[in-house]
């Protein structure tokens, strides 16, 4: 027996369009799993591979999770949910979330927006036994002296892994995290677009390089899978050695 075959399982990958997100939900889909994803644009055709975007194979809806009436449109997966992957996010540079109204929207997509789909699908993953993967960040365990919201609403997302992991385990559901240190994506352009900041902070990482959407994806595998079904409540640290000092 295979325990990284997802044949016959559906997965939901929200904010699954492009980097992390879209790593994870090919990575499900290339073992079996029939695979959703949402990101903001209208279709899938308004995402190209030089965006980090590759949606063969993939079912594709538009979510803009910065409407709040979006979610409640959202129509159930056909046959069910298996897997939920939680990957949305937002960030603002240059100091823009020490703005009240900068900081509360960037909250409310990395943070307010993860609980909302958890509930949502609540119930689809008690009938399956199902997984919830919540995608943080680094972040969550350390300062950003920039980016305010975004470290303060990827530490609750931490939190939330844990409060909701221990309140869906008699139905189930576990529930556990990820926190991916420097991949490139949208998010961290302001860095891997910069040659000199991206070499400095490539000195900060031991194993001397950025990681890949496919190494968070084979986290993502792992916490789905029969091998971590006793695993509840976890955010694995997924940086190359990045948060060890």
């Amino acid at each position: 027996m295979n325990d990284l075959d997802f044949s016959g399982r559906n997965v939901l990958v929200v904010g699954g369009s492009s980097g992390i997100g879209n790593g994870i939900a090919q990575a499900f889909r290339i073992r079996g799993a029939r695979v959703r994803v949402t990101g903001t644009r209208a279709q899938a055709a308004d995402y190209s591979a030089s965006e980090g975007s590759n949606l063969e194979g993939l079912d594709y809806s538009q979510l803009d999770l910065s409407d709040p009436t979006a979610l409640s449109c959202l129509a159930d997966p056909a046959g069910g949910l298996d897997v939920l992957v939680l990957c949305q996010g937002a960030v603002r540079y240059g100091r823009e979330e020490f703005d009240p109204r900068v900081f509360r929207e960037v909250v409310e997509i990395n943070l307010n927006s993860v609980m909302a789909c958890a509930t949502r699908f609540q119930p689809a993953l008690k009938t399956s036994r199902g997984a919830i993967i919540v995608i943080s960040s680094v972040a969550a365990f350390g300062a950003r002296i920039g980016n305010p919201a975004y470290a303060s609403s990827k530490a609750g997302a931490v939190a939330l892994v844990r409060t909701l992991a221990e309140a869906w385990a008699a139905d189930g559901i576990r529930v556990n995290g990820i926190a991916p240190g420097l991949v490139p994506s949208k998010l961290t352009e302001v860095t891997t677009g910069d040659e000199k900041r991206l070499a400095r902070t490539l000195r900060q990482i031991p194993i001397g390089r950025m990681g890949t959407p496919d190494e968070i994806a084979g986290a993502a595998l792992f916490l789905a899978s029969p091998l971590a079904s006793y695993v509840l409540g976890h955010t694995i640290v997924v940086d190359g050695g990045k948060s060890l000092s």
